[in-house]
């Protein structure tokens, strides 16, 4: 039986690693947070109608997103009534069309 050397001078094989891009990967994911995109609300909708990449529809559902922060509240004002999809993270504004659910008492 014999044994695999090297030859002389050189050195013995490192076993495989990950390459460098795959390690690196995650991390410029989170480096650069993407936009989310801002739509309006169409009167009474109540789920997302964004389509990702494949054309498949999110649904999810639209909650009202209260603490905001500083790079939304530049985009969309101060105090504005906005609602953020719970799955996809999009942004919807109030329908205008609808009264508005900001300081109104509703019986």
């Amino acid at each position: 039986m014999a044994e695999e050397t090297a030859p002389q001078g050189t050195a013995p094989a490192a076993p495989p690693t990950a390459p460098p891009a795959a390690a690196a990967t995650p991390a410029a994911v989170e480096a650069a947070p993407q936009e989310a995109k801002l739509k309006v609300r169409k009167p009474k909708q109540r789920s997302c109608d964004e389509k990702d990449a494949k054309g498949k529809l999110c649904g999810g559902h639209l909650k009202r997103w209260y603490d905001y922060p500083k790079d939304v509240q530049a985009r969309i004002g101060k105090d504005a009534e906005i609602y953020r999809c719970e799955f996809c993270k999009t942004l919807y504004k109030p329908d205008p069309k609808q009264l508005p659910h900001s300081f109104t008492l509703r019986y």
